[in-house]
């Protein structure tokens, strides 16, 4: 838990792990890090949907390029209008059928249909909102999406260290924890809360690895 947490937490390498294990005399290869990372962040994100708050119905939503295996791809992220990381969702394309996968996903994990969305002028926004959730309000007015365009650069400055992504299933799964990570940091899981700040993610790694 320590591993993967350091590693969710933090900008770190695998090796970077290694090296902060072996000073506390835990001998353990950085694949095996990696490996800790692939299986539990997952286990850890399912575990804690129990006490994670109701995302709020102001969807800032954007796509953001990731490059994995040498070639780019996209990365769909939204927030709510409390900072929340409502969902993320790797694509090779981004086209309808990406951002329609994205907002069904989205829909399911949360439970919640949005009364507004705040995208850019991609043309793919209007026509997937239009069939999904007519009622919506939906506007790309210029600044408006800055909200998610500034929470993009977190991920990419946690991703900067790394020596490149060599699958769509390690993205997801990096996307994904540090996510976990943000949301719980901004307080938005009721776990932990009654712990000063600068340990309440530790504690709530604690707790949810007795559940997992």
């Amino acid at each position: 838990m320590l591993a993967v947490r350091w590693y969710l937490r933090y900008g770190l390498s695998y090796r970077d792990i290694e090296e902060l294990l072996a000073e506390r005399g835990i001998e353990v290869d950085h694949v095996s890090v990696h490996r800790w990372v692939r299986r539990f962040a997952p286990l850890l994100t399912d575990a804690a949907r129990f006490a994670r708050h109701r995302v709020g119905d102001r969807w800032h939503v954007d796509e953001t390029y990731i490059k994995v295996a040498g070639r780019w791809v996209y990365l769909y992220r939204a927030v709510d209008q409390f900072g929340q990381v409502i969902d993320v969702y790797a694509s090779t394309r981004r086209d309808s059928e990406a951002a329609r996968g994205f907002f069904q996903r989205a829909r399911t994990t949360t439970g919640v249909t949005p009364a507004e969305v705040v995208t850019d002028r991609a043309p793919t926004y209007p026509r997937t909102l239009d069939e999904l959730w007519p009622a919506a309000w939906h506007h790309t007015e210029q600044y408006v999406n800055n909200r998610i365009e500034a929470d993009h650069a977190q991920l990419k400055r946690r991703l900067r260290p790394m020596r490149g992504i060599k699958t769509m299933t390690g993205l997801r799964v990096v996307a994904a924890g540090h996510a976990f990570v943000q949301n719980l940091r901004r307080g938005h899981y009721e776990i932990a809360i009654d712990e000063p700040r600068g340990r309440q993610v530790a504690v709530a790694f604690a707790e949810l690895a007795k559940a997992i």
